[in-house]
């Protein structure tokens, strides 16, 4: 098996996006995270800016939360009327995300890729999260709040990505049958939750 994924999904402030970036840093292969949108900008010429409010969309629309429309793989042609709905643009996303997993060892962030790349005998999926205390001190670390005001912001963040997961899996974020392995980074610390995904990971491909 030439190339390994490592698909990180995380509740905001648990340090998902750093632990990320430090085990590709770690391993010595590439990051990615929102920057996939620009790459399904580019390949699918939709302007990037769509994609941003595709998933403002999700955040904003109450109504939405309640649906789900599970992605199956296929993208449109730019003469379909549908060819900017919100469906398409997350299927270029996912085709991004499943080029990657085929030319590259890489750790991805987010976007449901765990959900997109399931089938791949290359992927690993890891789950971060951490206890309330742990998050919000982390988070007033980076953001210039109250506490109330950032423990808002921490709900609304975590009501969105489990909004997002569900409206595109039909499956549950925190749901643990869908990752391979889920880690407190409030109990490991992220250097050790970092060794942790490593040890998993050369467990199971033997690398």
């Amino acid at each position: 098996m030439e190339n390994v994924v490592i698909t990180i999904s995380r509740q905001y402030g648990s340090g998902g996006k750093t632990i990320a970036a430090m085990l590709a840093q770690k391993l010595g292969v590439n990051f990615y995270s929102r920057d996939i949108l620009k790459m399904a900008s580019e390949d699918s010429g939709i302007n990037e800016e769509l994609f941003g409010m595709s998933d403002e969309k999700i955040r904003r629309a109450g109504w939405l939360r309640t649906l789900s429309h599970p992605y199956e793989g296929k993208l449109l042609p730019p003469e379909d009327k549908e060819f900017v709905s919100d469906d398409n643009l997350f299927n270029y996303q996912a085709k991004v995300i499943k080029d990657l997993a085929q030319k590259e060892s890489c750790v991805i962030v987010g976007r449901c890729s765990n959900f997109i790349l399931r089938d791949e005998p290359n992927v690993l999926s890891v789950y971060i999260h951490a206890d309330k205390d742990f998050c919000l001190a982390r988070a007033m670390e980076r953001n210039s709040m109250s506490e109330k005001e950032m423990q808002r912001k921490i709900e609304r963040t975590n009501k969105y990505r489990s909004d997002f997961y569900y409206y595109h899996t039909g499956h549950r974020w925190t749901d643990a049958r869908d990752y391979d392995l889920c880690l407190d980074s409030g109990k490991l610390g992220f250097e050790k939750c970092v060794e942790e995904i490593e040890a998993y990971a050369k467990i199971r491909f033997g690398k």
